[in-house]
């Protein structure tokens, strides 16, 4: 896009910016579709590859009042890469094809890649109680042991721990404050168990907090480092990162995130998001994330037989997930295993068959990341699975 391009796109974009920085700045996308451009898609289309001109489609107009930018990342049989938008509404630059994004629950892949490494080498059992390794941890209302699989695959019968604020609306007054993990778990240990351990699944953050807190106990180590030293750096994923402590800063290049907050276009780009922790608050690239993706289905990141634990489902009414929070899909015939995450203003979907024929990482700067992630996957997912 040419600088000329730009400064109208930014014109075009730009309706105001709020008073004081308790505020933030607030923006307004136009109304008129013929005021907005984007980036055209790039990529290869291989034979028998991704439906790209659906996805070329899906990119076409961007930035729109659902999405500010989109990065798409297909392999496998047949590759393909895309991505529209702008990186700053207030300046109209260019998206970042390789920018980095908050990929939210995406995280708890990693988390569950590391308990499920240390079973392996024998410093875990998964059937074992979680308070073998963290002593203390319930108080007597739990009357049946949880087990560290049970923290995996969402049947603990935890509840959620504490947070500031449930929705992006409800969190952004808050979003430089800290709640520390050890507070989260602690809230949601007093409230008691919602359910007996091992017989409803219910998603949430909850129990990998705790898998992040029983992994520091373990290996005497920070989660982060463990992170790093495990999966990031045998892998190569140069690009990624844990935010330090309370900094609620995205470093590096990365495009910015925005929510529509009161009726207005809101940066929400700087949020502390140590509450998150081990559940969600790893900042990604999509190369990094495919790097992730293909390595753990090849069984180069958790050796078998724990690699399965990623691909099956407990056997209680009603579950859908397995560990790190994989699902299982059927997309235009195929079997999927995949991932969502988001924080605000990022959403991401990392997604895969077993045999690796077809992979996908996406991360859209979505305006209502929290909200519908259903109609990003019908826009982006559903033609990188359709041929």
């Amino acid at each position: 896009m040419k600088s000329r391009t730009r400064t109208a796109l930014a014109a075009a974009l730009v309706l105001g910016i709020a008073a004081g920085p308790a505020a933030g700045p607030a923006l307004a996308l136009p109304r008129s579709p013929a005021a907005v451009s984007g980036l055209p898609a790039s990529g290869a289309e291989d034979a028998g590859g991704p439906d790209v001109a659906a996805l070329r489609a899906a990119l076409a107009g961007l930035p729109d009042k659902d999405v500010t930018a989109a990065l798409v990342r297909v392999g496998g049989d047949g590759s393909w890469h895309g991505a529209a938008g702008v990186r700053d509404i207030r300046t109209g630059a260019e998206v970042l094809e390789h920018g980095r994004f908050r990929a939210g629950s995406v995280t708890k892949v990693v988390t569950a890649a590391i308990v499920l490494q240390l079973a392996a080498e024998g410093r875990v059992d998964l059937d074992a109680s979680v308070e073998t390794y963290l002593p203390g941890l319930l108080t007597p209302a739990f009357t049946e042991p949880v087990t560290v699989r049970q923290l995996l695959d969402f049947t603990s019968g935890l509840q959620a721990g504490g947070s500031l604020g449930d929705t992006v609306e409800e969190g952004y007054p808050h979003r430089f404050e800290t709640l520390r993990p050890e507070e989260v778990v602690a809230s949601a240990v007093a409230k008691g168990p919602a359910s007996a351990p091992g017989t409803r699944q219910e998603y949430g953050n909850i129990g990998y907090t705790v898998l992040g807190m029983l992994i520091e106990e373990v290996t005497g180590d920070t989660y982060e480092h463990q992170a790093a030293v495990r999966i990031l750096r045998p892998l190569g994923m140069r690009h990624t990162s844990f935010p330090k402590g309370s900094d609620p800063r995205v470093h590096g290049p990365h495009n910015r995130g925005y929510d529509w907050i009161d009726g207005k276009l809101v940066d929400v780009t700087e949020w502390n998001m140590s509450d998150r922790w081990a559940a969600g608050d790893m900042i990604s690239t999509t190369a990094d994330l495919e790097r992730l993706l293909v390595a753990l289905f090849e069984g180069k990141v958790v050796p078998e037989p724990q690699l399965e634990e990623f691909f099956t489902v407990p056997d209680v009414p009603g579950a859908t997930r397995a560990a790190g929070g994989m699902e299982r899909h059927v997309v235009s015939g195929r079997e999927v295993w995949g991932k969502t995450g988001s924080r605000p203003g990022y959403q991401t979907v990392i997604a895969a068959t077993r045999d690796l024929s077809r992979t996908l990482v996406y991360s859209v700067n979505s305006t209502d990341a929290k909200g519908d992630a259903m109609g990003a996957v019908q826009r982006f997912a559903f033609p990188a699975f359709a041929s």
